[in-house]
């Protein structure tokens, strides 16, 4: 997902929430769990994990030694605890390098077989969401290359490492700790209803699973049984993949028929950047007010009626690049908070969508 949470500096450091099954790996004679739990350190040694299990077990009702057994049973791995701090202060944004890491032939590839092998699905997504087809395309795509690569962490060990072991020098560390505490309480609430082992999902080192690497509260609130076979399936059911996507933009104010940005260039006689910036990436300024204060619109983007944002996607030493985001590139951004992320979206889904006007039918 991911909406996962992770900081922007951590997605432009690292690339993705999903580890390379590379260099999430260590040798090749266990599974993906196994191995990656291999020197963990179980939580049923640790107190306060079980007096929460035990609080959990209260609050929703469930059966006290299934959950605590569940809990006792996750492992501590430190590799997390690794990979979830922020790169080293200064450390400079570059979106022309993060670019790089999503749109790729191999995903446009990818990206054009999954649209040709569920248009329908796509576009009855688009008729009862009003999300396009690109944005769901993009999404899946980034994430994890339309199911490719949907993690090999057990997601049980991911939440509770970053539950109850989310490091200290983190500046935030409390409020992340507190955060994962209740995607593993959610988790653990989805697997009791389901019946199913909580040892065996498995995603992203933070929690993060399925095709469209979901967090266990998103997917309490947003995942649907498109399919209506009355259950849903994010690891392998593409259409609730879609139908999910769809209603999780839908549910955040996705605007039908409006464009995510538009093209901006400034007029240095009345700039005002740093008014224009203090907003960030929340859309605060009237096309008049935006102009006013030094950005220049042209075409459709002088009758847009909604607030606009001025994003900066800066690329190290070079000079940044400037558009402006509308509400629905706002939305894009709540799936993982990060204007790069939104951009990689967006991006890719276009280039599919041209690569799929050429393609020969699959």
């Amino acid at each position: 997902m991911i909406r996962s949470l992770i900081v922007t500096a951590v997605f432009l450091s690292l690339g993705a929430a999903v580890l390379s099954p590379a260099a999430a790996q260590s040798t090749k004679r266990n599974s993906p769990a196994e191995r990656n739990s291999a020197r963990g350190v179980p939580y049923a040694g640790n107190e306060e994990a079980m007096r929460w299990a035990d609080e959990v077990a209260q609050r929703h009702e469930l059966d006290r030694d299934w959950v605590r057994q569940a809990v006792g049973r996750a492992q501590f791995l430190p590799l997390i605890s690794r990979l979830v701090q922020p790169p080293p202060v200064g450390t400079p944004k570059n979106w022309r390098v993060y670019r790089s890491r999503f749109i790729d032939p191999i995903r446009i590839r990818a990206g054009v077989k999954f649209w040709q092998e569920n248009q329908a699905l796509l576009e009855r997504a688009e008729q009862e969401f009003g999300v396009p087809a690109e944005i769901i395309v993009g999404i899946i795509g980034v994430e994890t290359i339309y199911g490719q690569q949907m993690g090999n962490f057990r997601v049980l060990d991911a939440l509770a490492t970053l539950a109850f072991n989310f490091p200290e020098i983190h500046p935030r560390a409390a409020e992340r700790s507190e955060y994962f505490r209740g995607e593993l309480e959610q988790f653990l609430v989805l697997q009791s209803r389901q019946q199913t082992d909580p040892l065996k999902p498995l995603g992203s080192y933070a929690g993060a699973a399925g095709m469209p690497q979901f967090m266990p509260s998103s997917q309490a609130k947003w995942a649907v049984d498109f399919d209506r076979d009355g259950r849903i399936d994010l690891a392998r059911n593409t259409a609730d993949v879609i139908g999910s996507v769809a209603n999780y933009f839908k549910s955040y104010g996705w605007q039908s028929g409006m464009p995510t940005h538009y093209p901006v260039t400034f007029d240095a006689a009345t700039l005002d950047k740093e008014a224009l910036l203090a907003p960030d990436i929340l859309p605060t300024f009237s096309v008049a007010s935006f102009m006013a204060k030094g950005a220049v619109l042209e075409g459709i983007a002088l009758e847009h009626k909604g607030p606009l944002a001025l994003v900066e996607l800066q690329n190290g030493d070079a000079p940044p690049q400037y558009i402006a985001g509308t509400e629905n590139f706002y939305v894009v951004t709540r799936y993982n908070w990060s204007s790069y992320y939104a951009m990689a979206v967006i991006e890719l889904g276009r280039e599919v969508k041209e690569a799929l006007a050429t393609a020969r039918p699959s």
